[in-house]
């Protein structure tokens, strides 16, 4: 073949490649542009210079009159990655126009097919036409025209086109998929980079149920444009039938705006704003929402609901990172009421307890430094805000670890350092017993603790730890004593305390092995040798009150959970842990011990306002025996359990049992806590409580799920969630019933019912759904 032919020959197949992947991508864009699906940037495949191209056909023809070259019969083009195939291949020299037909496919390089029956397109690719165009993504989008054209270079017109992202029907191809969108014309702009849907309709199991005479979006080259956004919906049993329409605002590359408005059928019309602006080093967003209720006598009377008409609120959240070591940020609520946010469900501040704070934190490779203040916005229907008002405003709380780069005298050298500052407006009190959480007035402290540990290894294989620590506080007091506290209450406004201690740890790991496991044995030995704690229990406690002894703090050198209250005395903790795994799959592990005190006063035994240990187990000189134990097996069953046994007759005080099976179309879990009568903070009676939460699957993609909190001493029902999810390859539907309990006034628990409606590719539809229900069963 002559080289001029060569050369058309070569043009020929490039502009076949090149027009067919244009009018292919061009119409991927139909239906999912809202969802990014990839334009090319550029008209011309993108192939790199170096790339060969290959052609093979049964018969080459080159017409000298008609100034026209064909390829015929089977004719493969391969070219940069590109493979096509078809019937016969022509490019007339005189039209400047080059032509496909028959039974066209094409492979681009991502793997994406395209399907056609005739191809007509310019040299210049500024004009084209396709018929019978059939695209099937990678990721499983499937689009259908009956034909396409491309116009003056700028517009690609796709006529009677069809979108889904639903596979076909394995036994019935010919069914239509569970929902795909149709329209009459789909005009993809490349000027305004804007795509038009004219006379669309939205079908769902091959019925129409929406329709929509015209709607522009943006493609996939505009990262942002402002417009509506998909609509949500809700119900609840206080604020009746809502309906969201959210507008999004550009205002620059670095700013954009969301307003929602919402009309509830019992209460009137909700306006919400969500501002976002992003700097280099992190991103600030501003939100607002009020509402002027219009039947606030629907809620409970006396609550927080009902007393006010207007209601409202502003937050602001900032993060940023000031260097790779420093960040800093925010994250601030104020509204009119104490209970605004958690009513109306405002995404990320419906929360009961919503923290507000700022902190600065730097992270090093061998310290730690934070820097906090909270305020705890309790959202519950108490007018009178008292739970809030007992919480304490702390400005701030600092914490700083640090550990020393070089060995010192052969072992790790550590620092820690804690700062408090914190107020309360009303004070802290437990009904019907002496026990004060907090007081009202001012506190501050100030920690220092150093401590130095090495280890060594016997040549018997003992493992010894020997310790040294030393602790000083300084504290400011200015609160009310309470009225009627007859307990030992230190009244000077300023108090210091120190605590040293010395102490030696032995462990002894056994190890066993056998053909088909293997199982490790540590007796473990603790002593702590320390003078009685100063001031033991006459400081306000406000960061050592959550205190349970288990088996995870046994070896605790101080087991008090914060700075406020010190372990002293002399005590020794002894106890042995165990871990087999089983060729089979089984993992079994255990600990058990038990605590001594072996000189001095026991910090446990002294109450102090709070009276976090009066009955943690600790108040004797010989502790209840704690343990955990747990069971994983290779078919999906797992258990573990924390238990506490009495020292005197192995009654039991505590215990969490936790099991759980968890298959392919099942999965649950079931909790069990069991409290002993705890009667220095007001409970009388033993506390038991059931939880449960499980999904089972059924029918390929239908599965239910559910979850429940059981009081089982007063036979309340606490927390119920149920619900009902279908899930396939392209659809995901989700419709839950939730109970939320006010815990502050019974009658103001309020009950809703959401659904949530996904289509992969196109977007969600909600009727008061949260993200994943599921996972919000137990979440008040």
């Amino acid at each position: 073949m002559a080289a001029g032919n060569r050369v058309i020959i070569g043009k020929l197949s490039v502009a076949l490649l090149a027009g067919t992947a244009l009018l292919g991508y061009a119409g991927s864009t139909t239906y999912a542009s809202a969802q990014q699906v990839p334009v090319p940037a550029k008209l011309q495949p993108r192939v790199s210079d170096d790339s060969r191209m290959q052609l093979a056909a049964n018969e080459l023809v080159y017409n000298k009159d008609n100034q026209t070259v064909s390829a015929v019969g089977g004719v493969q083009i391969n070219y940069g990655g590109y493979h096509m195939v078809a019937q016969r291949v022509e490019y007339n020299q005189q039209t400047q126009r080059m032509m496909a037909y028959g039974n066209i496919e094409l492979i681009a390089p991502d793997g994406n097919r395209i399907y056609a029956d005739k191809l007509d397109i310019t040299n210049d690719f500024a004009n084209g036409f396709v018929n019978s165009l059939r695209i099937e993504t990678t990721d499983n989008t499937r689009i259908v025209a009956e034909s396409g054209e491309r116009v003056n270079s700028t517009q690609m017109i796709l006529n009677k086109g069809v979108y889904t992202a639903c596979l076909p029907c394995s036994e019935n191809p010919q069914r239509a998929p569970f929902w795909q969108v149709k329209a009459e014309r789909v005009v993809e702009n490349g000027e305004t980079h804007t795509i038009r849907l004219e006379k669309a309709r939205f079908e769902l199991l091959g019925q129409p149920i929406a329709y929509i005479p015209w709607i522009e979006v943006p493609d996939n080259t505009v990262k942002r444009k402002s417009g509506f956004l998909f609509p949500s919906f809700s119900t609840s049993q206080r604020l009746g039938f809502g309906a969201s329409i959210p507008y999004y605002y550009v205002i620059s590359p670095s700013m954009d705006a969301t307003v929602t408005g919402t009309g509830y059928t019992n209460q009137g019309f909700l306006l919400q704003g969500e501002f976002r602006q992003r700097f280099e080093n992190g991103t600030h967003i501003l939100r607002m929402a009020g509402i002027d209720q219009a039947n606030p006598q629907d809620f409970v009377a006396g609550t927080s609901d009902a007393r006010e008409d207007f209601r409202g609120m502003v937050s602001s959240k900032g993060d940023f990172k000031i260097n790779p070591r420093w960040t800093f940020g925010w994250d601030v609520m104020a509204q009119s009421d104490n209970n605004f946010s958690r009513t109306y469900n405002l995404e990320e501040l419906s929360d009961r307890v919503h923290i507000n704070q700022t902190y600065l934190t730097g992270l090093g490779d061998r310290n730690y430094f934070d820097l906090r203040a909270f305020y705890f916005d309790i959202q519950d229907s108490d007018p009178s805000s008292s739970l809030e008002k007992q919480q304490a405003i702390v400005y701030p709380v600092l914490d700083y670890h640090y550990v020393a780069p070089q060995p010192v005298y052969g072992g790790e050298l550590s620092a820690d350092v804690n700062f408090t500052n914190l107020s309360r407006r009303q004070q802290d009190d437990t009904f019907g017993v002496a026990r004060y959480p907090g007081l009202e007035g001012d506190y501050a402290r100030l920690s220092t603790e150093v401590e130095w540990k090495r280890t060594f290894i016997t040549p018997a294989g003992v493992l010894l730890t020997p310790l040294l620590a030393a602790r000083g506080d300084a504290l400011s007091v200015n609160m009310d004593t309470p009225v009627g506290y007859t307990g030992n209450l230190d009244n000077d406004d300023f108090a210091t305390r120190g605590m040293v201690t010395a102490g030696l740890e032995a462990r002894y790991p056994i190890l066993a092995t056998t053909d088909n496991s293997t199982h490790l044995f540590e007796p473990i030995a603790q002593i702590y040798v320390r003078p009685n704690e100063t001031l033991s229990g006459r400081l306000p406690n406000e960061d050592a009150q959550s205190f349970v002894f288990d088996a995870t703090n046994l070896f605790e050198r101080d087991k008090f959970s914060g700075y406020d209250r010190i372990e002293g005395g002399t005590r020794a903790n002894v106890g042995i842990q165990y871990t087999g795994t089983f060729d089979n799959g089984y993992k079994l592990h255990g600990l058990f011990g038990q605590s001594y005190r072996i000189a001095g006063q026991n910090p446990f035994a002294a109450a102090d306002l709070a009276g976090p240990s009066g009955v943690s187990g600790l108040e004797s000189d010989v502790s209840d025996y704690v343990g955990m134990a747990g069971i994983e097996t290779p078919n999906g069953f797992s258990f573990a359990a924390s238990y506490r046994l009495d020292h005197k007759d192995f009654s039991l005080n505590r215990s969490d049992l936790t099991a759980g099976f968890e298959t392919d179309y099942f999965q649950s879990q079931l909790l069990y806590t069991h409290l002993a009568p705890q009667p220095a903070y007001g409970y009388n009676e033993s506390g038991d409580e059931l939880q449960a939460k499980g999904t089972v699957k059924f029918k390929d993609y239908w599965s239910i799920f559910g979850g429940i909190a059981w009081d089982l001493n007063n036979d309340v029902i606490s927390k119920k969630s149920l619900g009902i999810s279908y899930e396939d390859e392209c659809t995901i539907f989700t419709i839950a019933y939730v109970d939320r309990r006010d815990e502050s006034n019974q009658a103001a628990s309020n009950w809703s019912v959401g659904a949530k409606l996904t289509f992969r590719t196109l977007g969600d539809v909600r009727v008061g759904y949260s993200d994943d229900g599921q996972k919000n069963i137990y979440n008040n």
